[in-house]
């Protein structure tokens, strides 16, 4: 892929590598197993600019598009898919806060682009996850700005935040016509934070449910124009689908790298395992398959950035990508034989991670269904 590339982009890929393999990697087995937010590494990749990677360079980013974010999410992730998590929230931060906030949201982009100002975003309810329109959490209007009681499910980085972005209803009328977003000091009176969610992997990004009791709020604190966020937040899924993409991409790339070495080095019936069939049909699928995605991958993302738009492109390459990546990482697994099921081994911390790949941003049916419905827009 190196050749379609500009040098800009290669340069990013490397040096997202570079700090992968030699950052994270090292501590990512650690932030597995003691399930702790690592605040060094998110500063770290901040100071490589990374955060702003995909903001347009007169907000102070590096003005790389979605191509650049995924490119530097696949690198991240190849070492380790909670860190790439974390990585997604202030890059899909600091672009929605620029396209829809006004002058005092936008003054927090500076710390959120430095990593001293650690966001989140709140839409997913404990009874409403792909029903976005649903959601019950409220906002209501008095003489001195806003007040929001509600729960929110599945906060990442929720344990830390210090900006969080709430998805409310805030109007009369049901469905997605009445629902705003609202930016909220994480310190507010009234946020309460719920224990770090135990999740089957994933683990160190502060996961956790916030409860919102009589939550104050100034009336400058909506985001864009008000009982329009639903709308917003579609837009905003294209992006954060690809982002999601590019994650299983790169734990399906590491996966891959670590079946062909276990595979050279394991001897069985008188020679490596790498020489039979079975091993090399599933290594074949596996090349091609994470060939496929990142090109789906990198189309979508040049035609977001080329201003086009992405809905049924970004929910292909999410669809596709998280399905073969959750494949695949169980093949190398598979290929490990006894030694995939140990923690001693990456791909088994891998099998645990890409899983998500699948539920996140949109579950993979949902992604079908928006697939379906551009089709028969597209075939009218």
């Amino acid at each position: 892929m190196h050749r379609f590339m500009t040098d800009a982009e290669t340069a990013l890929r490397d040096t997202a590598r570079r700090f992968a393999e030699k950052e994270i990697l090292p501590r990512a087995a650690a932030i597995d197993r003691e399930d702790r937010f690592d605040r060094g590494l998110y500063k770290g990749m901040a100071e490589l600019g990374l955060f702003g990677v995909a903001l347009e360079e007169a907000a102070g980013g590096a003005g790389m598009g979605a191509i650049g974010a995924c490119i530097a999410m696949e690198e991240l992730a190849r070492c380790s898919g909670a860190v790439a998590n974390a990585f997604a929230i202030p890059v899909e931060a600091a672009v929605f806060l620029h396209q829809h906030g006004n002058e005092r949201h936008r003054s927090l982009i500076p710390g959120i682009l430095a990593g001293d100002i650690i966001p989140a975003t709140a839409v997913t309810e404990p009874d409403h996850g792909s029903d976005v329109a649903g959601l019950r959490t409220t906002a209501r209007r008095d003489a001195e700005g806003w007040v929001l009681d509600g729960t929110k499910a599945w906060v990442t980085l929720g344990g830390v935040v210090d900006a969080l972005m709430v998805f409310a209803r805030s109007g009369t009328e049901g469905g997605h016509k009445a629902i705003s977003c609202f930016l909220l000091d994480g310190a507010s009176p009234g946020l309460i934070r719920g224990k770090n969610e135990e999740l089957l992997g994933m683990h160190g990004l502060e996961d956790c449910m916030i409860t919102l009791d009589g939550v104050r709020a100034p009336p400058d604190a909506v985001v864009g124009p008000e009982n329009g966020a639903f709308k917003m937040a579609m837009g905003n899924f294209n992006f954060s689908r690809l982002m999601m993409s590019a994650m299983a991409l790169g734990m399906a790339q590491a996966a891959f790298e670590d079946a062909v070495a276990y595979a050279k080095s394991r001897k069985q019936f008188g020679g490596a395992i790498i020489g039979f069939q079975a091993v090399q049909f599933m290594l074949a699928d596996m090349s091609t398959d994470i060939a496929a995605a990142r090109l789906l991958i990198h189309h979508a993302a040049r035609l977001h950035d080329a201003g086009h738009g992405i809905a049924k492109e970004a929910a292909q390459a999410k669809l596709f990508t998280t399905d073969m990546a959750m494949k695949h990482v169980s093949n190398a697994l598979q290929i490990h034989g006894g030694n995939g099921y140990s923690r001693e081994y990456r791909v088994e911390r891998l099998f645990r991670d890409v899983r998500l790949a699948q539920i996140y941003e949109g579950t993979n049916q949902i992604q079908r269904l928006i697939i379906a419905r551009q089709v028969e827009k597209e075939m009218a």
